[in-house]
């Protein structure tokens, strides 16, 4: 039997193969973990499926490869009957159709390598963003294919060669006292990820200070009962997303994603959540048509997906096709964060700390001075997408919306 790489989701065209349970000539019953995979933001383990013995592993730890690609062969002493959807056929065509989406929207020059090798959409990527060929690294992978690791090995290579220092006079000194924590998968991933986003997208912050004054009132308005019948508190986080969503309506670039040299803007806004899971690492699942939820709505859908996240309870689904991404670093209290973009988007909203502090208001044609809940709201946006006037507009709409709707009646 063949073991082919399955769907993760609906949209999801690739995975990387991240950890081989079994080696060949093990033997393997159908309810065995054979091997673990992941994308940026989730992973999952994969039984055998088959009794058998492991005779053949055709894709080696830490590779990216397309949906239905050939990752093992099982020598079966019996197939063991699944209620789950087949590897084979459904994922096949899934790959089918993955496959021709990424040939339309992939925003490779892919005259540019060689496509007798058998490279992963990642590995063709980042070859063509630094304009490099297969040929120009040798491959670690089975017979010589060239991973990803191989292209940001070379690529590190070359940084340090250009930006050497002098032996001594710049060097750190060693010390004994010190530990190593090697990064696990999910830090890769992420680390990975947030590079290429630096490198791929002209991050421009843009910031401003929110009155939450009456975000706040419904907050204490509502918040006892709240907390009573949901068992957890009612938190600046959903009012902010509500806010997001309405604020995207009269400003929709923002809600897309760049593709080649176009921008594709979304009617419905999927909003990414950014969870911390413990200082362990951080997931971002979505809260799906967040533009058609109010408040409440927001705040039950945010706790769930944490609850969720935390117990890894979260399926490759939960991910797929997010428009929009905030990033919530508000309970620590933090003055202001620039978030890095979650590509392929427009933009990120970072969310921080809010604090009572002494305000100038205007009442009656005078300035008095106030002590208001203050707190700020930073949009990291691509310059390829938009400018600051288009950014800065919709950072005033959204200071406007939460500073002006009655949110005690909205939500009651």
């Amino acid at each position: 039997m063949d073991v082919l790489m399955p769907q993760m989701g609906e949209t999801v065209a690739e995975g990387t193969l991240t950890v081989w349970h079994k080696s060949v000539g093990d033997t393997v019953s159908s309810s065995d973990i054979l091997f673990e995979i992941g994308t940026d933001k989730v992973e999952m383990e994969v039984p055998a499926l088959a009794d058998g013995v492991v005779r053949e592993i055709c894709v080696e730890a830490g590779e990216t490869v397309l949906v239905g690609t050939k990752l093992a062969v099982i020598e079966e002493e019996g197939i063991k009957e699944s209620t789950e959807e087949p590897y084979v056929e459904n994922q096949i065509i899934d790959a089918e159709k993955s496959t021709d989406s990424i040939a339309q929207t992939n925003i490779l020059k892919r005259d540019s390598i060689d496509r007798s090798m058998k490279l992963s959409p990642v590995v063709r990527k980042l070859l063509a963003e630094n304009n490099l060929t297969h040929n120009d690294i040798k491959g670690t992978g089975r017979n010589g294919r060239l991973k990803r690791s191989d292209v940001l090995s070379y690529l590190e290579d070359n940084k340090s060669k250009k930006q050497h220092l002098p032996d001594t006079s710049s060097r750190v000194a060693e010390f004994d006292d010190k530990t190593i924590i090697p990064f696990n998968h999910r830090r890769k991933m992420t680390a990975e990820h947030m590079v290429r986003s630096k490198a791929t997208s002209p991050h421009v912050l843009q910031a401003v200070e929110i009155d939450f004054s009456k975000v706040e009132k419904a907050r204490y308005q509502l918040g006892p009962d709240w907390k009573k019948r949901e068992g957890y508190s009612l938190t600046y986080l959903p009012f902010i997303a509500r806010a997001l969503c309405s604020a995207i309506k009269d400003f929709p670039k923002l809600n897309g994603h760049i593709e080649e040299d176009k921008l594709v803007v979304f009617d419905r806004v999927n909003l990414a959540v950014a969870i911390d899971l413990d200082f362990e690492g951080l997931v971002a699942p979505i809260i799906k048509d967040a533009d058609l939820k109010g408040v409440t709505e927001i705040a039950r859908a945010i706790n769930e997906l944490a609850i969720r996240a935390r117990a890894e309870k979260l399926t490759a689904d939960d991910y797929l096709n997010a428009t929009y991404t905030v990033s919530n670093n508000g309970s620590f209290g933090t003055l202001i964060t620039a978030p890095i973009i979650n590509q392929p988007q427009v933009a990120i909203l970072s969310t921080d700390g809010v604090s009572k502090r002494a305000t100038v208001i205007e009442k009656g044609g005078e300035d008095l001075i106030a002590i208001r809940p203050i707190g700020i709201l930073a949009q990291s946006f691509d310059h390829r997408a938009i400018d600051g006037s288009y950014s800065g507009a919709f950072m005033r709409r959204l200071k406007e919306i939460l500073e002006t709707r009655n949110w005690a009646e909205i939500v009651s």
